[in-house]
């Protein structure tokens, strides 16, 4: 019997790199009057990338070129998203201007790669097109001096679920990638953007932040402190792309909140809490019964156990503080983690409906 071969994930392309194509394809037809299609783009590791138009047009001295975005089989928020670039020429010397139009962000706060006032477009899409526009230019024999204005159909609702209101990035999403290439559920994109949320957090001035696996450990913290937005970073399954991170640029103060099951894992070792790269380990869950004083069937039977949630509620009905002693037990990990970074630490560990079910406190054990 042969063996069913797994698929292939399909690859697909940044925000970025559609924005770059359609401003090539625009600034070649506000020249000779012809829209490249499909227009091809240098990537900025090397090798090209062919795009196919969504729609064109030239009036009044502009001209637009629009790109379906494909992110391949990458879960991406801006899949299907028809982005746009609209350009429009300059005097010569001036240079390549970045403008947001509909559905692109504004910066407003310090700390992000691009400075407060400019488009939401981040520094590799912006060198792109002014690589892509002087190779055009170049062949045209004209200068590469010219506006680009980018756009994103229904970006601004998109941005709501994105990082993009705590950052400080208003009125839509961001213009972004690093290589043009977006690869099939690359946790890259997600821990970027903690990375970011830490710098801007840093750059504001914030000296307490929130690291969170989801909503309800994160309300759980909301009911607690009265914090700015930004200092909520949306670490959701990446907590060693947060602690590592921290390390190197610290904070003052630090909470982590989550659930019972995923802080089992951080607090043994894992840095991935995504249940498809790492899991409960129940031998640990024994040790943890075993120092929290209970029966020695309850030790027994969570070897047998199918969640970690079965191994709470068991030790609840015997009226163990099992969360309190995981919450300790996850700082002292963490801890580990942060190395000698001089950051306060607590962790709370909750439910599902966000209540507290222990905590380890500032205090040092």
């Amino acid at each position: 019997m042969s063996k069913t071969e797994p698929k292939e994930l399909r690859r697909g392309w940044t925000t970025g790199a559609c924005a770059t194509a359609a401003a090539k394809a625009a600034f070649t037809a506000l020249q000779n009057g012809t829209f490249p299609d499909p227009v091809t783009i240098t990537l900025p590791k090397g090798g090209t990338a062919d795009f196919v138009l969504t729609r064109h047009g030239l009036s009044n001295g502009a001209a637009f070129a629009t790109i379906t975005k494909d992110a391949g089989d990458d879960p991406d928020v801006t899949h299907g998203a028809l982005i746009t670039s609209t350009v429009r020429m300059l005097p010569g010397g001036e240079g390549v201007r970045f403008k947001a139009g509909e559905g692109v962000g504004t910066v407003t706060r310090p700390g992000l790669p691009i400075p407060p006032g400019e488009p939401a477009i981040n520094p590799v899409p912006r060198q792109m097109i002014k690589t892509a526009l002087s190779e055009a230019a170049a062949t045209l024999g004209v200068a590469p001096d010219a506006e680009v204005e980018i756009s994103i159909e229904g970006g601004a609702e998109l941005a709501l679920k994105t990082m993009n209101a705590r950052l400080g990035i208003v009125g839509g999403l961001s213009v972004l990638g690093t290589t043009g290439i977006v690869r099939p559920f690359s946790c890259a994109a997600w821990i970027a953007s903690i990375h970011r949320g830490i710098d801007v957090a840093r750059a504001v001035g914030l000296n307490h932040v929130v690291g969170a696996t989801g909503s309800a450990s994160e309300d759980a913290v909301r009911s607690r402190y009265s914090l700015d937005e930004t200092a909520y970073l949306d670490m959701g399954d990446f907590a060693g792309g947060l602690l590592k991170y921290l390390r190197l640029h610290p904070v003052e103060k630090l909470t982590l909140s989550g659930g019972f099951a995923k802080f089992s894992k951080l607090a043994h070792g894992a840095l991935d809490l995504h249940s498809g790269r790492s899991s409960v380990d129940f031998a640990f869950l024994q040790d943890l019964l075993t120092e929290a004083g209970a029966s020695p069937s309850l030790v027994a039977d969570a070897a047998k156990a199918n969640t970690a949630k079965e191994v709470l509620d068991r030790s609840r009905e015997e009226e163990l503080d099992l969360s309190r002693l995981l919450a300790r037990r996850t700082k002292q990990e963490v801890r580990q983690i942060l190395r000698d970074a001089p950051i306060a630490l607590e962790v709370l560990i909750t439910d599902r409906d966000g209540t507290i079910l222990g905590e380890s406190g500032f205090d040092e054990d």
